[in-house]
């Protein structure tokens, strides 16, 4: 059965997207740690991310990077951190979280946002690539 992600990426699901390549997908988390909290997926779907091939592992850590350089640009924060936990979704992820506070990188606080601010959120983050 495929992921949500999976899903996703067939178009089955909106999201909020920030960023595509033919191989990977960005876009926001709607349950975010923080405003900008932004996943980075490959499109193939593999569960774990240590089963990425070594060529789609280290491509999908250079999508991430440049999402987080977007990231930095576009929403205010002390710096962006990346988080590989892989137990809420089977399908290989990173998530780039906007920090303040190392309590922003502890999946305990989420912020509310409406459908509007998530839109803004993903145009801004997309217009510094």
């Amino acid at each position: 059965m495929a992921s949500i992600f999976s899903k996703i990426v067939s178009g089955e699901i909106p999201c909020y997207k920030v960023a595509e390549t033919n191989d990977f997908l960005a876009f926001l988390d709607i349950n975010p740690n923080a405003k900008g909290h932004t996943l980075c997926i490959p499109k193939k779907e593999v569960d774990k991310l240590f089963d990425l091939d070594e060529h789609t592992f280290n491509e999908l850590m250079k999508f991430s990077r440049t999402v987080a350089l977007a990231i930095e640009k576009a929403v205010p924060c002390k710096r962006v951190g990346m988080t590989v936990v892989g137990l809420e979704v089977p399908h290989a992820h990173v998530h780039l979280i906007p920090l303040n506070a190392m309590e922003d990188a502890q999946f305990i606080k989420k912020e509310t946002l409406s459908p509007e601010d998530f839109e803004a959120t993903a145009r801004t983050i997309a217009s510094c690539l």
